[in-house]
């Protein structure tokens, strides 16, 4: 048997102007998280069962396109694993490539797949990436196929952009490396560090938020006005930038603030919602130093930065505005 696991995440700052090269800030939930089990199975194929999204089946049953058939094609493809299918993502350019040969001995693999994630999907904290690095890891290593966490991440990204078109690699990044990530684009990983623990209350509006298609609207705002959206982009790249500096100078009590701030510029993206907008309001009002969405928006959750004595009081007017579920998560 062989078993992995994956962290969610959580975006403090720079959601959708990391699409266009401003930087973003994040951070791993370790409080949710995907694990994967793999056992060698006495069934032909590869089954796959996973409750949470109430899947049972064959992989050849499934679509090639399926979230997680996707990853266990493309992982047999690139170890050259056989597979009585046709790789659903030949095309796929980012993917590691190592190589010419197989690590596949010949045989289809018999496998039993169980995947069970406490990360709520389509929330912004990361379900999808965490399913993949999770079972990427648990291929790799039931398989003989080592990988970096370089490669592993890259694969991750791949995955991400069939499934939310031009996702900023922010969501694989974090997961993958499970450590505070201050992330450009296009650019190296800065894993950066915190100067003082601070704590953050997140709240879930309960409303699922495909990430595919705020990022799509925000798109075709940008295509409308380059000009206005650059400068939008401009002004959270901004915030992010001093919140780098606060996080690790320590000064996390001026980060609420420039929370404010971010909430408002994604308001003006019009990928915030009436419970979003409530939820902000709620934390706020609570006594939360600053409070706005996290992720794509539209649904999903938001977040709010809290004094710790604070944490319980916040997180319960949070579930008296609406929030289906909190969790207090401290980043260090």
């Amino acid at each position: 048997m062989t078993t992995a696991s994956a962290p969610g995440k959580i975006i403090l700052f720079g959601e959708h102007a990391v699409v266009y090269g401003r930087p973003a800030l994040a951070i791993p939930v370790t409080q949710v998280h995907a694990d994967v089990e793999i056992l060698a199975s006495t069934s032909t194929g590869i089954w796959i069962h996973a409750p949470g999204v109430h899947l049972q089946a064959d992989l050849n049953s499934l679509p090639s396109d399926h979230p997680i058939a996707a990853v266990i094609h493309n992982f047999l493809f690139i170890s050259r694993t056989p597979l009585h299918l046709p790789p659903f993502s030949q095309k796929m350019g980012g993917v590691p490539r190592r190589g010419e040969g197989g690590q596949g001995d010949g045989k289809f693999p018999n496998l039993q797949i169980n995947i069970h994630s406490s990360i709520p999907v389509a929330s912004g904290l990361g379900s999808g990436a965490a399913v993949t690095v999770a079972l990427v890891r648990a291929l790799s290593s039931h398989l003989n196929y080592p990988m970096t966490d370089e490669e592993i991440n890259a694969f991750a990204y791949d995955i991400e952009k069939l499934h939310h078109g031009t996702p900023s690699g922010i969501d694989n990044t974090v997961v993958t490396y499970a450590k505070p990530v201050y992330f450009v684009k296009g650019q190296p990983i800065e894993i950066f560090k915190v100067g003082a623990p601070f704590t953050i209350v997140i709240g879930d509006t309960g409303i699922s938020a495909p990430t595919k298609e705020s990022v799509a609207d925000v798109r075709k705002l940008w295509e409308g006005d380059k000009a206005k959206w650059e400068g939008v982009f401009d002004q959270v790249g901004e915030i992010a930038k001093k919140a780098r500096t606060r996080i690790e100078t320590g000064d996390w009590r001026l980060l609420g603030e420039l929370m404010n701030q971010n909430h408002a510029l994604l308001q003006e993206m019009t990928v915030s919602s009436p419970e979003l907008d409530r939820l902000v309001e709620a934390a706020r009002k609570a006594g939360a130093v600053g409070a706005k969405l996290s992720g794509g928006g539209r649904g999903g959750n938001m977040i709010a930065l809290v004094q710790p004595e604070n944490a319980d009081e916040v997180s319960s007017a949070l579930k008296s505005a609406g929030a289906k579920n909190t969790i207090v998560t401290q980043v260090t």
